[in-house]
This record gives C-alpha cells, sequence and structure tokens, in this order.
C-alpha cells in the first residue's frame, strides 16, 4: 500500500503553488498577508477547499474583504496553476477562512490565565506549609538532644 494518496500529493502541490501565486501574482491592494495553511481535495480532483489565515488580523470584515478578492480571482489562480502543475482537471478552488490558529492563541490565552491564577493560591500553600514545617524541625531538634529543654 502506498504511503500517501494521490489527493494528498496534489494537496500539497496546490499548497505550494497557491502560496507563491498569492504572494506573487495577485496585485490587489485588499488583500493582505495571506498564508495557506492547508489544502483539501476531494476524491474525484473536482474541488480543493483552501484554508487561509491572516497574518496579524482578525477582524471579521478583513477576513471577509480578503476571502472575497481570493474568491474574484480564484479563475485566474486556477488557469495559472493549469500551466505550473500538469493534471488533466484543476480543482475548482473553494477559499475558507483557517479559524483554527486564532483558537489556538485563545485557548492559549485562557491556559496562561489559569495558571497565572492558580500560582498564588500554590504560593500562599507552600507558605502555610512551611511555616508548619519550619516548627516541626524545630520541635525534632529539641528531642533529638536529649535533655527535653528547649534551645
Amino acid at each position: 500500500m502506498r504511503e500517501f494518496k494521490r489527493t494528498d500529493r496534489v494537496a500539497d502541490q496546490l499548497q505550494q503553488e497557491l502560496a507563491v501565486l498569492i504572494q506573487r501574482e495577485i496585485k490587489d491592494p485588499r488583500l493582505g498577508m495571506v498564508t495557506v495553511s492547508s489544502v483539501k481535495v476531494s476524491r474525484d480532483l473536482g474541488y480543493a477547499d483552501i484554508y487561509m489565515t491572516l497574518l496579524g488580523e482578525n477582524d471579521p470584515a478583513r477576513v471577509k474583504e480578503n476571502l472575497a478578492v481570493l474568491k474574484r480571482a480564484a479563475g485566474f489562480l486556477r488557469s495559472q496553476i493549469a500551466r505550473r502543475i500538469k493534471l488533466r482537471h484543476v480543482p475548482e478552488l473553494r477559499f475558507h477562512y483557517d479559524e483554527s490558529v486564532v483558537r489556538g492563541h485563545k485557548l492559549s490565552a485562557l491556559i496562561d490565565e489559569a495558571v497565572a491564577s492558580n500560582r498564588p493560591q500554590e504560593s500562599d500553600e507552600a507558605a502555610a506549609a512551611d511555616g508548619a514545617g519550619q516548627d516541626d524541625e524545630s520541635r525534632q531538634d529539641d528531642t533529638r538532644h536529649g535533655d527535653g529543654e528547649s534551645r
């Protein structure tokens, strides 16, 4: 059995070519710093779902505007891909915003916040445990000397 399916190889090639084409060939000033995060190709190679992110911009209006620019340029991108990749049929390009990066940042911030709020509680508990531990140690020192008198 093969390690990679043909759809996976086509998706990887499309991702590389689209990243270069979007960066160098599309001259629309409304288009921000677009990163092609992943490409999923249908089994019949009829459709390619392209997931993209915007560098430093998460504003929904800005995302919508960039998606509109890319959807308008889909025909041009498809024709350029046809020249660069040897395929009988170049998949129809469908662009989507990849929210996994934004979701990951939010989850990371929540984890950091939870850890930060937990630190003061741990330090208070540790200080209380240290104070109790010191009293026990001083009592043990007194009993070790055997004379029963406290020093």
